[in-house]
C-alpha cells in the first residue's frame, strides 16, 4: 500500500474558474495585439487601453506579460509587435510555400505594370493578404501582408465565386473593377489554384485609372499562372535550407 501526501481532490468549480480566467487573459492579450496591428504596429499605453476598453492597469499588466515572452517590444514609451511574434506569424500559410511561390511573380507584375499587387485568401469574412508588393497607388490604397479586404472588392468577389470556368486552352477571365470601390483605384483580379486544386487564392493588381486595365489583367493572369507553376515545383522539391538559414 502506497502512502501519499494529503492530496485533496480539486474542486471542479475551481478548475472551471481557473480555465475561464485563463481564456480571459488570452482573449485580452490577443485584443491588445490586434489593436497594435490596427494602429500600424505601434501605440502608447493609454491609446491601447482606450481602444480595447480595458483599465489602464490591466492593459499595462497584459503588455508586460507579452513583453516577457517577446510578443511585444517597448520603444520610447510605446509598444509594438515583437520579433518573436512576427517569426511565429510568418509560419501561417493556407498552403505550404504559397508566400514563397508568389514572391517573384508579384515583383515581376509590379515591374511590368506599376501595379500594387496582392495575393489573398478567404479568412472568415475577409480577403486576407498573405503576400504583397506596393506600387503606384500606394499613397491611396496602401498594401501590407496581413491586411484584410472586404468581400465586395475584386479580390473578395474572386474568392467567393464558384470554381473557375474556362474553355480548354483559353486564359482565365479577370474580374475588372474600375473605381467602384475606391476613387482613383482600378483592379484586375483572378483566381490562383494549386496544381492539386486544394488551394484557392486570388491575385489582384491595383492601378490608377490611366492604366489600360485589360493589359494589366493579361499580365496578372501570367503572374497567377507562374505562382501555380512555382507551387508545383515546390511540391516536388525536398531541398533543405542552406546551413546559414534558420526557421
Amino acid at each position: 500500500m502506497r502512502s501519499g501526501g494529503n492530496h485533496m481532490p480539486q474542486s471542479p468549480h475551481r478548475t472551471a474558474s481557473e480555465s475561464s480566467m485563463g481564456r480571459g487573459v488570452l482573449k485580452g492579450a490577443f485584443a491588445l495585439l490586434d489593436e497594435l496591428r490596427r494602429q500600424g504596429g505601434e501605440a502608447g499605453l493609454t491609446q491601447i487601453a482606450n481602444a480595447c476598453g480595458l483599465p489602464k492597469a490591466s492593459t499595462h499588466r497584459l503588455l508586460h506579460q507579452l513583453l516577457m515572452v517577446g510578443a511585444v517590444e517597448r520603444h520610447r514609451g510605446r509598444y509594438r509587435v515583437g520579433g518573436q511574434l512576427y517569426r511565429i506569424g510568418q509560419a501561417w500559410q493556407p498552403h505550404p510555400g504559397l508566400r514563397l511561390a508568389a514572391r517573384q511573380p508579384l515583383h515581376g507584375l509590379r515591374a511590368a505594370t506599376g501595379a500594387s499587387v496582392v495575393v489573398t485568401v478567404l479568412y472568415e469574412d475577409l480577403a486576407l493578404t498573405i503576400a504583397s508588393v506596393p506600387g503606384e497607388v500606394e499613397p491611396v490604397a496602401p498594401v501590407r501582408d496581413g491586411m484584410g479586404f472586404t468581400l465586395d472588392t475584386a479580390a473578395g468577389q474572386v474568392l467567393t465565386a464558384g470554381p473557375p470556368r474556362r474553355a480548354a486552352g483559353r486564359p482565365e477571365t479577370a474580374l475588372l473593377e474600375r473605381e467602384q470601390v475606391m476613387d482613383g483605384v482600378c483592379c484586375a483580379a483572378l483566381p490562383v489554384c494549386s496544381p492539386d486544386g486544394r488551394l484557392r487564392a486570388a491575385i489582384t493588381a491595383m492601378v490608377p485609372p490611366h492604366r489600360r486595365l485589360q493589359t494589366v489583367a493579361e499580365h496578372t493572369a501570367r503572374a497567377g499562372a507562374a505562382i501555380t507553376a512555382n507551387l508545383g515545383r515546390a511540391a516536388r522539391s525536398t531541398a533543405p535550407l542552406p546551413p546559414v538559414l534558420r526557421h
